[in-house]
């Protein structure tokens, strides 16, 4: 479980995420949703020990992530920033084998080998393992970091905006791909979406914040409801109900 207690970040005197107390189940996907500005990313670097806390404490089954040592909690969760800066001249073979950098220091072993095929399988990129990054297309690449972060092997897993410059049919099969990680892997996997419809169709949980501040966070049918979307998306939305569940439609 990831808990966060009393958790506040500034910036400056007008800026202010929280004071955030929540608890994050264990397993599924829990989707972060909210207008710009909501604080979504933020909330996940600081769950992620990129970002510093100003009060409060955050933990992960049951580490304090202020406190514990980087290379114990590398092997309990691992996070994609929205940007990633790695030297495009790597191959995609060589990007996922950073993910076992935790336990193997840059020397993979056999077992690190293997770890690795498993997920550029599990993503379709056997074809493409020895193309470098630069000659790839946008959600190709995505998939790549994607694959990274799971070759970690840690329980808990985030992911800021995952489907940021992908198409429609890329970003479906993405949330495809992390709904079967966190079946088939037993993930707990926090992605930070601003679409509100893949929310609904692929999130077990739903937490939506708005101005700094947890707003609602529940059952993804639970929050799929026309009054709190309203609230929080400061926009008449109707939510109807279709044979894949409810769906978010704007005026």
């Amino acid at each position: 479980m990831i808990t966060l207690h009393n958790v506040v970040k500034s910036y400056g005197s007008e800026t202010r995420i929280g004071p955030v107390d929540l608890q994050l189940s264990r397993g599924g996907i829990t989707a972060l949703v909210g207008p710009n500005g909501a604080g979504k990313s933020t909330m996940l670097t600081m769950i992620g020990r990129l970002l510093q806390i100003d009060e409060g404490v955050i933990e992960v089954a049951g580490y304090d992530v202020a406190t514990t040592k980087s290379k114990d909690l590398a092997k309990i969760i691992s996070i994609l920033k929205q940007e990633n800066h790695f030297v495009t001249k790597l191959t995609v073979r060589q990007l996922v084998g950073f993910g076992r950098f935790p336990y193997s220091q840059g020397r993979l072993t056999r077992q690190d080998e293997d770890i690795v095929s498993r997920y550029i399988d599990f993503f379709n990129l056997k074809a493409l393992e020895h193309r470098y990054l630069d000659e790839l297309s946008g959600g190709q690449r995505q998939r790549a970091y994607v694959a990274m972060v799971l070759a970690q092997e840690t329980e808990y897993v985030l992911l800021d905006e995952p489907l940021n410059n992908l198409d429609i049919s890329h970003s479906v099969q993405m949330m495809q791909h992390l709904a079967h990680a966190a079946e088939e892997f037993n993930r707990t996997i926090i992605v930070v979406l601003h679409d509100i419809n893949f929310a609904a169709r692929y999130a077990d949980h739903i937490c939506a914040m708005k101005d700094g501040r947890v707003v609602e966070h529940g059952p993804t049918a639970q929050v799929m409801d026309e009054r709190i979307l309203t609230e929080i998306f400061n926009t008449p939305i109707e939510v109807i109900e279709t044979s894949r569940g409810p769906m978010a439609c704007y005026h």
